[in-house]
C-alpha cells in the first residue's frame, strides 16, 4: 500500500518490529482459511518514528521518564501526560498523511473504522500487556482516522503503560507505536473466545464469554457476560448472565451505551449451535498459531468474524509425553517447600539427584504418578501418604479419581506400591546411628573438596557425574530413611495414642522440641550466638545498618570489634554458607556468595534478643518437652494397663527425640555437595569467559548439565539458546504452579473439605500446636525481613534457609507445605504455632493486621 502502510494481506507474524503485536496477529489471522477477519491495514512503525524524530526536546523527557520509581505515580502521570500532548500536537507531514487517507479511499472512506493501538512489545508470548494502550471505535471519515491516528501514537506513554513498562525493566525508547486501522462490524453479539479454560488452564475446554452489541462492554468489565465452556464439540456448562446494557455505534461517531430491554435481559446472546460453531474455529485459530489463543470475535448477521487473537500467556505449561495417554503429575516443588521456578542447570542437577523420573514444566519438576494410581493397591499407599503429609494434593488427587475414565485402572500385579523408607526393617533406638551418618556424610564431602581442587575442562564435568552417584547413595541411604521413617511413625504413633487415651491433640509437637542432630534449628540459634559477638561494639552495629555490598565482611576488620565480628560470621558462614532460599536450585546465590542476605537478621537479632539468648531457647524447649513427657507417663500410669502403655509411650517418645532431628540432615548434606559442585563450575564459567565462549559466567545456569559438558567440550555456545532460555526462565517466573497438572492442562488446587473452623477463618494445615495472637508480617524475600520480636510470619515457603527468623517469631503461616516438610519440623522445634498450606496467604492478609494462628486446629482468623 505504499510508505509506511501495509495492508493485512501484506502482513505476517514476523512484522511485530513494523506493525507490532496485533497487526502481526491480525495479518496472520487474515491468512487462515474459512476464517472473516474485516479488512484494514497498518500504519508502520516507521510513521511513529518519524513523528518521534519530530517531537520537540522528547529526548530529555524519555530520559527523565525511564529514571522514574514505578511507585512514583504523581511523577509519572504529570510526565507521560506532556509527552501525550507533545505527540498528538505535531502535524502528521503531508506525505504520510496523504498515505493513510489513500488506503482509508480504496476501502471506503465513509464507512466506519476502528482505530487501535499495536505496540511492538504487546502481545508478545512472554508477556500479556492487552489493554496497555488506548483502542477507538466508530471513527468516520479521513481527518477523524488522522487524528485517532496520532492520539494512538500518544497512548504508547499512558500512565498504565508508563507504569508496566518502568515495573517490567521494558526501555522506553525500544517500545513503537503501530496502529491497526480496520473496519468496524456493527456487531449483534461479541465477546472473547478462550481456546483453552483461563481458570483451570484445562487445553481440552474452550471458555466463550458473550454479551450484546459491541465487544468494548465486555472488555471493559461494563457487563456480566453469558458464559459457555465446550469441550469435544459440546456445550458442557452455562452461564447466563442478566445484560442491562450494550454498547452499540453513535450515528455521530464513537459508540453509546444503550439499555437493553427487560425481556431480553435475561436472553442468552448466542445459541448453543453458534458458541460451538466459534468453539471449532477457535481451534483452527490455536492450531495454526501452535498454542492456546485469547479470541475477540464478534457476530454480524451472516456469522461469524474474528477481530484479534493472541496467545493466552497465563497458563502453566504441560509436561511432555508422547504417548497420547491421561497422565497426573504431581508437583516436587510443593513438597520441597519451594515453587519457584528453577534454571536449567538447577532442574538437571536435581534430575540428576532424585532416584525418580521427574517431568519438567514451566521451569518446575512434577512426579508423574498416574502408574501408581492406576493399580488400587499401590493407590491406596499413595492417598495414605498424601493425606498425612499433604491433604490439598490427596484431594486434588482423588477428584481425578472421581472422574470416569480419566485413568484406566488395571487390577494389581505384584507387590503394592511402598512410598520411600516405607516397610523396611525395624531399627533400635540408638543415637549412635545418627552421629555415624553425619559423620560419614562429612567425610565423603571432605574427599570430594579435595580430589575437585585441581580439575578443570572435560575433566571436572565427567568428575562431578561420576561424584553424584556418590551423593545419591548417601541421601538415599536406606538406614537414614529409616531413621527419620522410623521418627514419623513414632510420632504419628503419639498423637493417634495420646489423643485416643487422653484426649491429647498433636502431643508430639510438644515432645519434639529441641531435639538434637536438627542442623537446620542449630542454624537458627547459631545466629543469636553471631548477634551476641556482634552486640557489645555500637561501631560495628551501626556499620552493618549500612551494608550495601558484598565486600562488607574485609571492611569490618577496621573497626572497633569488627574482627571478632568477620570472624563469628565467616564461622557461620563456614559450617551454613551454602544454604539459601531456594537452595535445591544449584543456581541459587548462596549466602556465601552474598553474605549481606544474613546482615537483616543478625540486626533483628541484635535488637530482639538479650544475651544467651540461644542457648536459652534450645533449654527452655528441652525443659517444656521433659515436663510434657512426665507429665503424661504419670497420667498414663492412672488408666488401665495404665504400666503399659506408659512404657510403650516412653520407648516412642525416646525414638523420636533421638531420630526426628536427623530429619533435616540428609539435605544439607545434599546442598553442601551442591554447593562444592557449584564452586568448581563457576571457576570453570570464568575461564570460558576469559576465552570469549560465554558473556558472563551465569550464562551456564541456562544450560543443562549435559549441555554445559558439551560447551567445555567444543569451547562453543548458541547464543541464541541462552537468550531463549533466559526469556523463557523469565516467563516461568510469573507463573504459580499447581499442586497437580494433569495432561489436558488442568491444574487442580484440590480443597480441605472441613466445616470445623469459624466463619472467615483462612483453613490450612495443622503442623505445630498452640494458638498464638500478634501482628502479621508478610515477607517475600528473606532480605526484606524486618521483623520485629513476637511477630507472625507469613510467606509463600520455607525452606531451611527461613529458620534464622523463626528464632525471633511467635508463629508461622505459610502457603505452601505438609506434615513433614522443612517448616513444619523446625516450628515444632522451636515451638512455633503453625499452619502450612494456607491458599493465597500472602495475599488475604497484610503486613500489620492483628491474626490469630490455631496450630493445632489449623487455622488462621483475621481479628478485627
Amino acid at each position: 500500500m505504499g510508505c509506511c502502510v501495509l495492508g493485512f494481506q501484506e502482513i505476517d507474524q514476523t512484522q511485530v518490529a513494523v506493525v507490532g503485536g496485533k497487526g502481526a496477529h491480525l495479518g496472520e489471522l487474515s491468512r487462515i482459511d474459512g476464517l472473516r477477519v474485516p479488512t484494514g491495514y497498518c500504519v508502520t512503525t516507521d510513521a511513529f518514528q518519524r513523528i518521534m524524530a519530530e517531537a520537540p526536546s522528547i529526548d530529555d523527557r524519555l530520559d527523565r521518564l525511564s529514571r522514574l520509581e514505578p511507585d512514583d505515580r504523581e511523577a509519572i502521570r504529570a510526565l507521560s501526560a506532556e509527552i501525550r500532548r507533545t505527540i498528538e500536537g505535531i502535524a502528521i507531514p503531508d506525505d504520510l498523511a496523504a498515505a493513510i487517507t489513500r488506503a482509508l479511499a480504496r476501502l471506503g472512506e465513509h464507512a466506519a473504522y476502528a482505530v487501535r493501538s499495536s505496540a511492538t512489545a504487546e502481545d508478545l508470548p512472554t508477556a500479556s500487556f492487552a489493554g496497555q494502550q488506548d483502542t477507538y471505535l466508530n471513527v468516520v471519515g479521513p481527518a477523524a482516522i488522522l487524528q485517532h491516528v496520532s492520539r494512538c501514537w500518544a497512548s504508547l506513554f499512558t500512565e498504565r503503560a508508563v507504569t508496566y513498562r518502568l515495573r517490567n525493566g521494558v526501555d522506553h525508547r525500544k517500545v513503537h507505536m503501530a496502529v491497526v486501522v480496520q473496519q468496524m462490524v456493527f456487531s449483534q453479539a461479541a465477546g472473547i473466545l478462550f481456546t483453552a479454560d483461563p481458570v483451570t488452564g484445562n487445553r481440552k475446554v474452550a471458555s466463550v464469554e458473550a454479551s450484546f452489541g459491541l465487544g468494548e462492554a465486555l472488555v471493559s468489565g461494563l457487563v456480566n457476560a453469558d458464559v459457555y465452556k465446550v469441550r469435544n464439540g459440546e456445550v458442557v456448562a452455562k452461564a447466563v448472565a442478566t445484560k442491562r446494557l450494550a454498547i452499540h455505534a453513535s450515528p455521530a461517531g464513537g459508540t453509546q451505551e444503550q439499555a437493553i430491554e427487560p425481556e431480553r435481559q435475561e436472553q442468552p446472546a448466542l445459541t448453543d449451535a453458534q458458541v460451538v460453531r466459534l468453539a471449532q474455529l477457535g481451534r483452527r485459530i490455536e492450531a495454526h498459531f501452535g498454542r492456546p489463543q485469547d479470541i475477540e470475535w464478534c457476530l454480524a448477521d451472516d456469522g461469524f468474524q474474528i477481530v484479534q487473537s493472541r496467545p493466552i500467556t497465563t497458563l502453566f505449561p504441560i509436561p511432555a509425553a508422547d504417548d497420547g495417554e491421561n497422565h497426573v503429575y504431581v508437583s516436587v516443588g510443593h513438597q520441597q517447600m519451594m515453587t519457584d521456578a528453577m534454571k536449567p542447570l538447577g532442574l538437571s542437577f536435581w534430575q540428576l539427584t532424585t532416584p525418580r523420573p521427574m517431568a519438567e514444566a514451566g521451569g518446575r519438576l512434577f512426579v508423574d504418578v498416574t502408574q501408581i494410581l492406576a493399580s488400587p493397591a499401590s493407590r491406596a499407599s499413595l492417598l495414605e501418604l498424601m493425606g498425612k503429609s499433604d491433604p490439598l494434593i490427596r484431594d486434588a488427587v482423588q477428584t481425578i479419581l472421581e472422574r470416569d475414565g480419566f485413568i484406566r485402572s488395571h487390577p494389581d500385579e505384584g507387590p503394592a506400591w511402598t512410598p520411600p523408607g516405607g516397610g523396611s526393617a525395624p531399627i533400635e533406638t540408638d543415637p549412635a546411628i545418627v552421629t555415624g551418618l553425619i559423620e560419614h556424610n562429612q567425610a565423603s564431602i571432605a574427599v570430594l573438596k579435595r580430589d575437585i581442587q585441581t580439575l578443570s575442562g572435560p575433566a571436572l564435568l565427567d568428575f562431578i557425574l561420576a561424584d553424584i552417584p556418590e551423593m545419591r547413595k548417601i541421601l538415599f541411604d536406606p538406614r537414614s530413611h529409616q531413621v527419620y521413617m522410623r521418627a514419623m511413625e513414632a510420632s504419628w504413633w503419639l498423637n493417634e495414642q495420646l489423643e485416643l487415651w487422653l484426649g491429647e491433640k498433636n502431643v508430639a509437637d510438644t515432645l519434639t522440641q529441641s531435639v538434637p542432630h536438627n542442623v537446620t534449628s542449630e542454624m537458627g540459634l547459631a545466629l543469636l550466638d553471631v548477634a551476641d559477638v556482634i552486640r557489645p561494639h555500637p561501631e560495628v552495629v551501626a556499620f552493618l545498618q549500612h551494608v550495601e555490598d558484598e565486600g562488607y565482611l574485609d571492611d569490618l576488620a577496621e573497626l572497633a570489634g569488627g574482627r571478632d565480628a568477620r570472624d563469628a560470621i565467616c564461622a557461620y558462614l563456614d559450617m551454613y554458607g551454602m544454604r539459601c532460599v531456594g537452595e535445591i536450585d544449584i543456581t541459587r546465590p548462596r549466602w556465601s556468595e552474598r553474605p549481606s542476605t544474613l546482615v537483616p537478621v543478625i540486626l533483628g537479632n541484635i535488637k530482639n534478643f538479650e544475651p544467651g539468648a540461644g542457648e536459652r531457647r534450645f533449654e527452655q524447649g528441652r525443659q517444656e518437652a521433659w515436663t510434657k513427657e512426665q507429665e503424661l507417663l504419670e497420667r498414663l500410669q492412672t488408666l488401665p494397663d495404665g504400666k503399659q502403655k506408659a512404657e510403650e509411650t516412653k520407648q516412642m517418645i525416646d525414638r523420636v527425640r533421638s531420630f526426628i532431628g536427623y530429619r533435616e540432615y540428609p539435605k544439607y548434606g545434599m546442598v553442601s555437595r551442591y554447593f562444592v559442585y557449584k564452586q568448581a563450575l563457576l571457576e570453570e564459567a570464568e575461564r570460558l569467559v576469559q576465552a570469549q565462549v560465554l558473556r558472563e559466567k551465569e550464562d551456564i545456569f541456562y544450560l543443562r548439565f549435559e549441555e554445559l559438558r558439551d560447551v567445555v567440550r567444543a569451547n562453543h555456545v548458541d547464543d541464541q539458546l541462552i537468550q531463549r532460555r533466559k526469556d523463557a526462565f523469565r516467563s516461568y517466573q510469573a507463573l504459580t504452579p499447581p499442586r497437580v497438572l494433569t495432561s489436558d492442562g488442568e491444574g487442580i488446587a484440590g480443597a480441605y473439605r472441613r466445616d470445623d473452623a469459624p466463619a472467615g477463618a483462612l483453613v490450612g494445615l495443622a503442623v505445630s500446636a498452640g494458638v498464638v495472637e500478634g501482628r502479621a508480617r508478610v515477607i517475600h524475600d528473606m532480605a526484606d525481613a524486618d521483623v520485629e520480636a513476637g511477630d507472625i510470619l507469613v510467606t509463600a515457603f520455607t525452606d531451611p534457609s527461613w529458620s534464622p527468623l523463626f528464632v525471633a517469631i511467635s508463629g508461622l503461616v505459610t502457603e505452601v507445605g505438609g506434615l513433614m516438610t522443612h517448616g513444619a519440623v523446625i516450628a515444632r522445634e522451636y515451638g512455633l504455632p503453625a499452619v502450612v498450606g494456607v491458599e493465597n496467604a500472602t495475599r488475604l492478609i497484610r503486613t500489620g493486621q492483628r491474626i490469630r494462628v490455631h496450630g493445632t486446629d489449623g487455622y488462621v482468623q483475621i481479628l478485627p
